[in-house]
């Protein structure tokens, strides 16, 4: 089942974003298909962080940084962070790599969502992580005087978002990660995503039917945003291997969520892979 890509269409009169384009068939020599929908929550904590996502499929992947001394290091915590685990070693140069040897993945031209979660002084930590972004700048979707111009890599903020800083820059090389308080004010040029906690918004966590009323909620809340020019993602869901993570994921799929949230690389791509095949379980 072939899925649009996470960017959307360009309309008149609009700032939509048009990130990465819809996949081709794998190559020949038999590439990774990649998975629209698949996520990975804490991508930095496998055991290869970006190639492990890379190679079950994933199309975005999250990453945790701190600001220290300068340098952008990534982990959960402050005690997790260390020396030479930064943004740019574990995430933007072999991503670099890989586009200047063609596409993220070989043989598609799907691109690649880096959620950028900021721990720490966030107008700092954004402001540093501008300047490297800079450097990155031929890759990476951008923004510049109200005009998107689609990468194959396309950067959003999430966690300590500053984010009139980010709306009053003229020339942006991220974009924002918004909530469903933001849902319904457009804009996609600022804000491609809406994200929130599951638990905040539904009391279903996939233990018998999913109540009628909190299905029709789900579907209006990624009919708005996709009207909008935006994509949904929720964190909090149950991520356990069962019935009950595989009866949320359905419900996610079946609303047309963009992207499912999970720390098990293995067993989203299974899940996925099966949907594609009309393979998982009614």
């Amino acid at each position: 089942m072939l899925r649009r890509a996470f960017g959307v269409l360009v309309a008149a009169g609009a700032m939509l974003l048009a990130a990465p384009l819809t996949v081709l068939p794998a190559s020949a020599a038999g590439g990774v298909q990649p998975l629209a929908r698949a996520h990975a929550h804490n991508d930095y904590e496998h055991e290869r962080p970006l190639l492990d996502a890379l190679d079950h499929g994933f199309t975005s992947v999250e990453a945790d940084i701190y600001l220290v001394d300068g340098e952008l290091l990534v982990g959960h915590d402050p005690e997790d962070l260390r020396p030479g685990r930064t943004l740019q070693a574990l995430y933007l140069d072999p991503l670099a790599e890989r586009v200047r040897a063609g596409s993220v993945y070989p043989g598609t031209r799907q691109g690649l969502q880096l959620l950028v979660d900021i721990k720490n002084n966030g107008a700092a930590t954004y402001t540093a992580l501008g300047e490297v972004l800079r450097g990155y700048r031929t890759m990476l979707t951008t923004y510049h005087k109200g005009k998107v111009k689609p990468g194959a890599v396309t950067v959003v903020i999430s966690g300590d978002r500053p984010r009139d800083l980010m709306a009053a820059q003229e020339r942006r090389f991220a974009f924002y990660d918004g909530r469903l308080s933001d849902l319904g004010q457009g804009d996609p040029g600022l804000i491609p995503l809406i994200s929130d906690n599951w638990t905040n918004h539904f009391s279903w966590t996939g233990e018998g039917e999913m109540p009628a009323a909190e299905r029709e909620k789900l579907h209006q809340i990624v009919a708005t945003a996709h009207r909008d020019g935006q994509r949904v993602r929720f964190w909090a869901t149950p991520d356990a291997a069962g019935p009950a993570r595989e009866a949320l994921w359905r419900e996610l799929v079946a609303a047309d969520v963009d992207h499912i949230n999970t720390d098990d690389l293995a067993g989203l791509e299974q899940y996925l892979r099966a949907v594609d095949a009309g393979q998982a379980a009614a």
